[in-house]
Parts: C-alpha cells; structure tokens; sequence
C-alpha cells in the first residue's frame, strides 16, 4: 500500500518541511576543506578524509589528528587571521599566580591558561580566538583585564593537565571526578589520601605533589636525600638526576614516615635497609605507577629512592627505541628464527628490557606460547604470560626457568641472566627447541660470548646457540624547541673520527641550547645507540673453541659489525643528538 501526502484538515496539500540546514561550523569546514583542495596542500588522498572529519569535529584539529598540519603552525595561522600575537608557552612559562587567578574548570572549557601579568592585565593563551563565549566566560571569572594570546592547543593542553594533578595532588579539587581505579586485587591498590594517624596533611599533600610532578614530569626515579640543613629532592629524568627542591630539615623525618608508611615498612626501623612497593592506580598521576621504594641509612638520616615503573605504558616499536632501517631488518630475521638466542647487553639503565619488548610485540602472535620471567615486570604485554620473580618465596630466574620449560613455550623471555645456573638452562633450552630472549652486563656485543664463557657455559654451546648479540647505549635526544646549528671545525670532526663518505661536505652539526620545556638541558627523551653482531660460521666455531674479545671482535667487524660510537655518529649527523652526549655515554 502505497504512501499517500499529507494533507491539511481541509484536504489541501500541506506544505513541504523545509530541510534542516546544515550547522554553520560544518559549513564552514567544508569551505576551508575546499580551499585547501584548491591549494593542492593536501594530498588528494587525504582530501576525502578530511571531509568527513570535518563533519563531527573542528577542521584545524582533524588537520593536526591527521598528522597534516602541526598545532604550532595552526596556532600561528589562526593568530594572523584575527590580529593576535602567537606565544610559546613553552618558552614563556607559566606564572603560578596567574594560573591560579582564573578557576580551572572555567579553563578547561574554554581550552586557556594565564600565563603572565603584564601591569595590570591578565595575560591568556586560548587556541580558538572564534570562540566568543568562552571568552565572555574568561573575562567574567578574572578580576583582571584580559590581554588575549594564541598558542598550540597541545601546549595549552599539557599546561591544564599539569595544573589539574596539581590541584589534586593539594586536594584543592575532589578526587573523585577524576580518580579512576585499575582493575588490580583489593590489596594491591595504596592510596595516596590514607590516614596513617602519623603523617600531617600538609605532609601527605606534600609527598602527594612530589609523586605527581615526578610522573608528570617522566622521572624514572626520585631521591629524598638527607643533607644537614634540608632533605634534598631528586629526579632522574632520561638517565640525569636533577634537583627539584630541598624540604627544611625539620619537616625530614616526617616525609621518610609517610612514605615508609605507602611502601607498608617498618617506621620504628631506621638502622637497616628496607625495601616495600607502592601501587598507584590513580588517573590523577598521569601514569598507572608501581612504585619500589628502598630506603638505605646514612650518617644525615634515612635517604629514601623510588623507582618508578609505568604499568600502562606502551613498549616503544623498534624504529621508536633507535634502530636503523638495516638494523631492523636484520634483527627482524634473527626474532623469527624459531630457535636460538637474542642476548642483549649493556649497563644498568641502557634500555635492555625496553629494546627486549619491542623485540617481542614483533614475535607475538597468537599461535605460539610466549612466557617472562622478570624483575620487575615493566611492561604488561596482552597475549603474554608474564612472571615477576620472588626471592622471598623461593621464585628465582632459575627455579622459574625450569618450571617455564614444562610449559610448552614457543618463546621464552629471561629478564636477565645473572647467574651460572639461568645461564645455562637459558642456553641449552636455545638448544632445543625454543627461542630464547634475554640480557647480559657486558660493555659490547662480543663480551657477551667471554661473558657467557667466564660465567661456566660450555664454549660449545654457546657457539652453537647464540644467534646475535645487540649492545646498546641510551643517549639523551636534543630538544626539538631549541637545538641550534653551529659549524663543527675539521678538528672536532676529525676528533670524532667522523668518516669522509659520512660528511658529504657537510660540517653543520647540531648542539644543545636550552628552554623551558626541557628544563635549560637542552634535552629532551632518549635515543637507543647500537652495535649488532649477527653470528655466522665463522663466529661460531671462534666462540666454540673458546677464542678472545679481540678475536670474535675483530672477525665481526670484517663479517658487517660497526662499533656503537658509528652508530652514535649517525644519529649525531641526523641532529638527533649531539658530540657532547654521545661522548658521555660511549667511547671511540
């Protein structure tokens, strides 16, 4: 039965409804979509997409989730369109006060942050001048008159997040909005807010904003350092430690309490060392933290060291840990041998384990068995069987290894070959059957051959298991806002020993400078350094009779190994790091 028209209650024809217009900010998208299509700017791949985005949200942020225009240069745009200075927060700063001056929600809303005084006026950074009343909001909320600015949206983002876990952190807004639990056992969750019926509140929101600017701030560990006049605070930020404020010695003892009362320690014991753990599972820290405290005694009083681990981070692929293009390539093969074994070495804190997992999201798949034994867990991987190891309860690498290998795995990952006996279950389940995965200290990859030797592997086994060794270095990466170019002379160059087919005439090099968002380093994140040695033949029947550093090390270098300072060169020559920090962390 067919529809029939609508009519009126005297059977005339009823009008047509008129089609709900488009909203005007859609139909401003698609004009500024068409005007870049015009410009030929975008590739025309990329132009149907950006249509459809635009549709359900802002054209300048679908451009920057795009990877097509970066947030500074919108901001920079968008502040020549409406007459506005464009300000980097990240060298200018922020005043606290005048963060403070305006009430953080009304911030959030409108994406700005006061950033400074100037006379009288209030100086704010906002990333949509079009947005008029959020402006009218701003103004209403400050005491001050407002003198607007345009800046990135991803800085003002950062700057509101940090405010906010501050405010947190000082309990000037309630948990509760923002406070999200992981899904962990009952007594494996600490809360920061406890009552310990010992600790102050001033000393609980102290300890509080330290934990939260250490995350936010991606320390790996902070130092609480009693020195006679005050307990100085320490953050190790990519392999530096840094101070971050000194606490007046009376308040010392107060702060070790509370935070030998998270970690579940002895307070009343103060002349021996004490280890405990601390689980953090809320949102406002910015990070999922697993927090390992180790306190030590010392003639000033107790110095107390968190490590702290990020439980929700991701592991980094192996393009993201410094590998090259034909590093990749040929680690890729070695991973997917279904057996042998991948040793990695180097120091304390060179980013073995985080080189390991990004080895491993390469093997996972669902159609073999991958299992860990590690201390501690760093990474939680989906798809894996991950087994962190307790001494206390009889859980060694060993002991743990040989249960692993009842388990029917496909794959195994040993965080760490400390002993003879892991060792030589590690090596002999390469031998049959398995791919195995684990880390060595030794200064280069072909210490790790000696090393397994010196350690009481048969030579001949490890000959026969080994399948390569990666050494690596973490160099800390120059910050991107504020590296400078200078010319390097024919003697620094020749000082580095920098190859003349590596120069291509080239003596611009890249060094340190400094600002804000680097903290006056000049650095900012790291960067792996590398030497990979593939094992062959030749190598094999080296190690299986036994033969020394300087022989396996010179057969590699003929069979394709470079050194860790060539690979540090290259990076150098991409400004990725500087002659200064490279010489800080390996040797010619």
């Amino acid at each position: 039965m067919s529809a029939q028209p609508a009519t009126t209650r005297d059977g005339s024809p009823a009008p047509k409804t008129p089609a709900t217009p488009a909203p005007i900010s859609q139909l401003m998208g698609e004009l500024v979509v068409d005007l870049l299509e015009q410009t030929g700017l975008i590739p025309e791949a990329k132009i149907g997409v950006l249509r459809e985005q635009a549709k359900h949200a802002p054209v300048v942020q679908v451009l920057i989730d795009e990877g097509l225009a970066s947030s500074e240069a919108i901001a920079r745009i968008v502040a020549a369109q409406y007459g506005l200075p464009v300000v980097e927060l990240g060298n200018v700063g922020i005043d606290p006060i005048a963060a403070s001056s305006v009430p953080l929600h009304v911030l959030e809303q409108v994406n700005a942050i006061p950033y400074a005084f100037e006379d009288d006026s209030l100086c704010v950074a906002i990333s949509d001048p079009q947005n008029i009343h959020g402006i009218d909001a701003l103004r209403l909320a400050s005491r001050h008159p407002i003198a607007l600015s345009v800046a990135a949206s991803e800085d003002i983002a950062n700057e509101l997040g940090r405010l906010a876990r501050t405010a947190e952190a000082f309990g000037t807004r309630s948990s509760l909005d923002t406070v999200e639990l992981e899904v962990v056992d009952e007594d494996e969750l600490d809360d920061l807010e406890v009552d310990d019926g010992i600790s102050d509140a001033p000393l609980v929101r102290l300890v509080n904003s330290i934990i939260f600017e250490a995350a936010e701030d991606g320390a790996s560990d902070v130092h609480f350092e009693p020195q006679s006049d005050a307990l100085v605070v320490r953050f190790r930020i990519d392999g530096v430690l840094h101070e971050t404020q000194r606490i007046p010695r009376r308040s010392a003892i107060g702060v070790t309490t509370r935070l030998k009362v998270l970690a579940k320690l002895d307070i009343a014991e103060r002349r021996k060392p004490q280890d405990g753990r601390i689980s953090l599972s809320a949102s406002a820290a910015g990070r999922m933290l697993d927090v390992r405290v180790a306190t030590l005694p010392t003639v000033e009083g107790e110095s107390v060291v968190m490590r702290l681990l990020d439980k929700s981070k991701k592991p980094p692929t192996m393009e993201e840990v410094g590998l090259s293009a034909a590093m990749q390539e040929q680690l890729g093969v070695l991973i997917h041998r279904p057996t042998g074994a991948l040793l990695v070495s180097g120091p304390t804190g060179s980013g073995k384990s985080t080189t390991l997992f990004s080895a491993m999201t390469e093997i996972n798949r669902p159609e073999i068995n991958v299992i860990t034994v590690e201390d501690p867990v760093e990474y939680r991987l989906a798809g894996l069987s991950q087994v962190q190891i307790n001494p206390r309860a009889g859980l060694t690498f060993a002991t743990v290894l040989r249960s692993i290998l009842r388990s029917d795995p496909d794959v195994v990952m040993v965080g760490e070959i400390r002993d003879v006996e892991t060792a030589k279950i590690s090596i002999e389940a390469a031998l049959t059957g398995h791919f195995v995965l684990s880390t060595l200290h030794t200064n280069d990859a072909p210490s790790a051959l000696t090393r397994l030797n010196e350690m009481g592997v048969e030579p001949f086994l490890t000959g026969a298991a080994v399948s390569g060794v990666l050494a690596q270095r973490l160099a800390r990466r120059l910050c991107e806002h504020c590296k400078e170019l200078y010319a390097a002379s024919k003697e620094e160059l020749d000082a580095a020993r920098i190859p003349e087919e590596l120069r291509h005439g080239k003596t611009e090099l890249f060094r340190r400078n400094g600002c804000v968002r680097c903290r006056q380093t000049g650095y900012r994140g790291r960067i792996g350094i590398f030497q990979l040695l593939e094992m062959n033949e030749e190598l094999s029947t080296l190690a299986a009779r036994k033969a020394s550093h300087e022989e396996l090390e010179r057969a590699a270098m003929v069979s394709g190994m470079s050194t860790l300072w060539a690979d540090g060169i290259e990076k150098v020559l991409n400004g990725m790091t500087s002659l200064e920090e490279l010489a800080r962390v390996s040797t010619i």
